[in-house]
């Protein structure tokens, strides 16, 4: 079930400068300026590495400053807002928090709404029909396929995206991380465990 109706009004899925930066990429690559790989590859690090690490400096920020997290969830437009180091937000964007009792999953069924400012460009499977649909009608099976494996008495909770507002998943902060620095932290946070199709690294991954 989704927690919010749509009420999208796109015209197109692409806006208008997403439309021009796919225009200039077409042309450079037809006069031959620009290696298709490369530009691949640059699009991948923006997707997976660049976009997503604004994020992952809001979860570190939310899960080291008490204030800064009730602030988040209160109104997480206006506490991104006060972060100089992350692109101001122009929809509204709705932080939803994960607990051992809830799991919380973004999906946009329509098309494919995804808060870029603070996750980067929306990977590939966001955009599939096969997520936007499997995902409010069977989260857990969606879940699964990504190896995400929660106890039966967690709640999942998909929420809808629309063209006026984006969610950003806070997930759980993992034990053994006292005293680390929102640096640090935001390395344990991957962009999945933001959407809620996975979950944070912990201490161990990353010192492998």
């Amino acid at each position: 079930m989704s927690d919010h109706d749509h009420s999208h009004d796109h015209g197109s899925e692409l806006s208008e400068q997403q439309l021009r930066v796919r225009a200039l990429e077409t042309i450079l690559v037809e006069k031959g300026y620009v290696d298709p790989q490369a530009l691949d590859a640059i699009v991948e690090a923006y997707e997976t590495k660049i976009g997503p690490r604004n994020g992952a400096l809001i979860v570190a920020k939310a899960w080291a400053d008490p204030a800064f997290k009730q602030a988040l969830l209160k109104d997480a437009t206006a506490a991104v807002a006060t972060l100089g180091h992350v692109s101001p937000v122009g929809d509204h964007l709705v932080a939803v928090e994960n607990t051992p009792r809830r799991h919380n999953m973004i999906v946009c069924t329509l098309c494919s709404c995804y808060p870029w400012e603070v996750l980067g460009l929306p990977p590939v499977w966001y955009k599939s029909a096969p997520y936007r649909s499997r995902a409010v009608k069977d989260p857990r099976g969606v879940l699964a396929d990504f190896g995400v494996a929660l106890p039966k008495e967690t709640e999942i909770r998909v929420w809808d995206s629309t063209a006026e507002t984006r969610f950003l998943v806070l997930p759980m902060r993992p034990a053994g991380t006292d005293g680390w620095t929102e640096e640090g932290l935001a390395d344990l946070v991957t962009r999945d465990s933001m959407i809620g199709t996975g979950l944070v690294r912990t201490p161990a991954e990353i010192a492998t």
